[in-house]
């Protein structure tokens, strides 16, 4: 169909999840598409060769160089923008769009109602907080689904077939840095704590990125009432007229907040003469798995349907529905009075924190690539909950030294292998050091892929040593 990229020349940036769809659909609205990629391996030649296959032009190996002609680029959102490409692109006048700026931009080009956008980031908890609320809102009825940085392409909802009254979106860091236009319904951030500080350069830099996700909100800005820093954000945020801010906390809410009371979610937001009333939402037993930060991402959840009308009722079917995706606080056996849960997506500080304070008295199997993070706070926090630890990977020395500095008496297995059988080592000295009534839990704050492919991977083979256990 005529549209504004009809003859226009667009540089996608980056093959893979976002920049294939991106291609396919600036190609199908008549732009003339180039796309630049800096790998040339054998999945990026497929990718290619798909592509040429619908008259799209394909440069593998470069993608540093700006294309003669160019007039928009639409990037890949983990490419950094002190890339080259973009140095160029800047000195020559051209805009840089992300797949999500393009698909906000795209809303509507068919002549459908947009189905508005209810947003969530933060550092952690985004993909579990994003899949509850699409779960509410398909309680209350509503056609919706759960996109974005969760691994569905958004600008395959925004031009697919299928209608949506409204959708769940995730959004990294990276996708808002490239999204200037965008304005949701209404927004969360769920948390802030250092991450991906080499590609944004400094945490105010960071800060301001996730910002961004406020800006132009309608109805409602969800913060987290425990992080200062999130309502700063709110505070800092230019909304539409009425737009509210609506407070999560675990503690007893206050009015424009939800809460919790007596093992009760409850909101004191969405209600009439809230200084004064409340509204029963779910029982805590509802959220699954009930650990502390998985409540307040069923807040921040609850917070963002009901800002756009949906029954309590409603909040609490669709928390009752919900099943966690694996690798996140997920029970694995129990052996001998021990309790075994794999949280292998608790790849930074910020998510193990949140798992270590769910449990008692912990075996924790722990460590990988530590990113330049530091664990000093993390162990200090942690301490007399520690039976013991367990450290595999590469730079599981950090953890030991933290451990040494704030935990001194907590018993420490070092392991000095980084082969994937590692993992079932630590399980069995993991078992050695648990009492029955202890959690053995995986909780790296590391990423994997000094050992494994993804954390996914780390998990299951986790998951494989426990059921080893038991055998």
């Amino acid at each position: 169909m005529p549209s504004e990229f009809t003859g226009k020349h667009v540089t996608v940036a980056g093959l893979g999840v976002s920049g294939v769809p991106a291609a396919k659909v600036l190609h199908g609205l008549g732009a003339h598409v180039t796309v630049v990629n800096d790998g040339d391996d054998e999945r990026a030649r497929a990718q290619a060769a798909e592509l040429e296959s619908l008259g799209v032009t394909v440069r593998l190996g470069d993608g540093d160089t700006l294309p003669e002609g160019t007039e928009l680029i639409v990037t890949a959102p983990g490419w950094k923008p002190t890339k080259p490409l973009f140095t160029a692109a800047g000195q020559a006048g051209v805009p840089v769009w992300g797949d999500v700026e393009l698909a906000w931009r795209l809303r509507g080009l068919d002549g459908r109602e947009p189905a508005p956008w209810l947003a969530v980031t933060g550092t952690n908890g985004k993909t579990t907080t994003v899949q509850m609320l699409a779960s509410i809102l398909k309680a209350a009825g509503l056609r919706t689904a759960a996109v974005g940085n969760i691994g569905v392409s958004l600008l395959d909802a925004v031009t697919g077939e299928e209608e949506y009254d409204v959708l769940a979106v995730e959004l990294s860091s990276y996708q808002l840095h490239w999204a200037p236009s965008l304005r949701a319904h209404s927004a969360a951030v769920l948390n802030l704590a250092p991450d991906h500080l080499d590609w944004h350069g400094s945490m105010e830099a960071y800060a301001a990125d996730k910002g961004r996700i406020y800006e132009g909100n309608q109805v409602a800005c969800v913060y987290n009432v425990a992080d200062k820093a999130t309502e700063d954000l709110v505070r800092a945020a230019d909304v539409e007229e009425g737009c509210r801010a609506i407070g999560f906390t675990l503690g007893t809410p206050g009015p424009s907040q939800l809460g919790v009371v007596e093992g009760l979610l409850v909101d004191r937001a969405f209600v009439e003469d809230r200084q004064k009333n409340a509204q029963e939402l779910a029982e805590v037993s509802d959220v699954n798995p009930p650990a502390p930060h998985n409540i307040a991402n069923a807040l921040a959840a609850a917070g963002l349907a009901r800002a756009f009308g949906v029954s309590a009722a409603a909040v609490r079917d669709g928390l009752r529905a919900f099943t966690p995706d694996a690798h996140r606080i997920a029970h694995v056996a129990d052996v001998d009075g021990v309790a075994y849960v794999d949280d292998s997506k608790a790849t930074n500080t910020h998510a193990t924190e949140a798992s270590l304070a769910a449990y008692e008295s912990i075996v924790w199997i722990a460590g990988g690539l530590a990113k330049g993070a530091t664990f000093d706070e993390l162990v200090a926090g942690a301490a007399k909950r520690l039976r013991g630890a367990v450290l595999i990977g590469a730079d599981r020395a950090l953890i030991r030294e933290a451990l040494a500095r704030h935990a001194p008496e907590v018993p420490v297995v070092d392991l000095d292998r980084t082969d994937t059988g590692a993992m079932l080592q630590a399980v069995q000295e993991a078992r050695r050091l648990a009492r029955p009534g202890d959690t053995v839990l995986l909780a790296p704050a590391c990423a994997s892929m000094d050992m494994f492919t993804n954390y996914n991977q780390r998990g299951d083979a986790f998951a494989q040593a426990v059921r080893e256990l038991g055998a």
